[in-house]
């Protein structure tokens, strides 16, 4: 089946936290929204279709997690990643931010250190000071226009009371596929000094030409006693509402303290619908995967291109996965607060602050681009229009 990702969808008056809550936040109902990280398109057919036959039963009681659910996520990540997953591995969470805040919960105390890599997704921020924990930032270097690890920096930061890093595999907001070698030094370092990686890889499936995911725990087997692997079909097949995420610890001693947190907040079982979603994705969504990857390929060298040759002022980190842009505003010569207001009210776009993801990002903009090629078109001919008259 051929499927149509230039097809315009409204997603107004849908309760879309990234559409329906223009007015509220930014006081501009008519901008084009590409800030939040879902994207525009409509999703498989075979979802649709698989909630459809479960709609039609009208009965939706408490509900249990089916082999075939298990299955197809193992699958999935076999074929994909070359990741061998056993059953009892998989912790279920609604999503991913949700399943880091419980092994922060199970695994440290207050005042304990967590390392994140700056700039990157604001919510780890915030889900380690809400547990009490204090942020350590190894911030990424920029060199020649590509983001690295600063490994020096980061074993020059660890203390007694580090006890966890965070790691966003592939990383949002600047688009690094980390390379086998990395993740190696990284894991090794971890491993010295006792640090329990959660290695967030919600984007793990949106790589483009060329490069290739790793899944942490495969590098080294040493790895799986330190690591939990954080997983969500809700990036790659466009189904956040459904609020469903799997959690991958091979290690028991790890898996037995993660759970025994989560049974002692009385949290159980998944969505009947979340299950389906995830279910028909994984075993029936390939065919639109790959389709939805050509089209975000073009997306990204389209936008790429346009700023080059039309905005040169702006300057864009390419990435290597994900479908988010790291843009530098840095020579407009605007403050934080005037750049976010030229951008919102000249020209009509919403893109995310980069203060959000670091102290130091204020310049930068994040841009999503999980949408159809026209609304690109819009915002970059308004955004040259209003760029050269300054």
């Amino acid at each position: 089946m051929k499927y149509n990702f230039d097809k315009e969808v409204c997603r107004k008056n849908t309760g879309s936290f990234k559409w329906d809550t223009l007015e509220e936040k930014f006081n501009n109902k008519d901008a084009i929204p590409m800030w939040v990280a879902d994207m525009d398109f409509e999703v498989s057919k075979s979802i649709v279709d698989g909630i459809k036959n479960r709609l039609n039963h009208s009965v939706f009681g408490y509900g249990i997690t089916s082999d075939s659910y298990f299955e197809a996520f193992i699958l999935w990540m076999k074929n994909q990643h070359n990741y061998d997953i056993k059953k009892d591995w998989v912790v279920f969470s609604p999503g991913v931010i949700p399943g880091i805040s419980r092994a922060i919960g199970a695994f440290t105390n207050k005042g304990d250190e967590i390392i994140v890599q700056s700039p990157v997704y604001h919510h780890f921020y915030s889900v380690i000071e809400t547990n009490g924990c204090k942020v350590v930032d190894n911030p990424l270097v920029l060199k020649n226009g590509r983001y690295e690890m600063d490994f020096i920096d980061l074993e020059n930061k660890i203390t007694d009371k580090t006890k966890m890093i965070i790691l966003c595999s592939p990383h949002n907001p600047v688009g690094r596929v980390w390379s086998f070698e990395e993740l190696r030094q990284l894991g090794d370092i971890c491993l010295k000094h006792n640090i329990l990686v959660i290695s967030d890889e919600i984007h793990s499936d949106i790589v483009y030409k060329g490069y290739k995911h790793t899944v942490f725990t495969t590098i080294d087997e040493r790895f799986k006693d330190i690591s939990i692997i954080c997983t969500a079909p809700n990036k790659t097949f466009n189904i956040a509402g459904f609020q469903t995420a799997n959690m991958v610890i091979s290690n028991k001693e790890l898996r037995e303290k993660y759970n025994k947190f989560t049974e002692n907040q009385f949290f159980y079982g998944h969505s009947i619908l979340g299950n389906i979603a995830q279910e028909e994705a994984y075993k029936n969504g390939y065919e639109w995967y790959v389709q939805l990857l050509e089209y975000l390929e073009e997306n990204k060298e389209y936008v790429i291109k346009f700023i080059e040759n039309r905005l040169p002022q702006l300057k864009v980190v390419r990435p290597e996965g994900t479908y988010l842009l790291w843009i530098d505003f840095s020579n407009l010569s605007m403050s934080e607060e005037e750049l976010s207001k030229f951008l919102i009210h000249k020209c009509g776009v919403i893109l995310n602050e980069g203060n959000e993801f670091g102290k130091e990002c204020g310049q930068y903009q994040r841009m999503n681009i999980a949408t159809q090629r026209k609304k690109l078109t819009t915002v970059l001919e308004k955004m040259e229009r209003e760029i050269s008259k300054l």
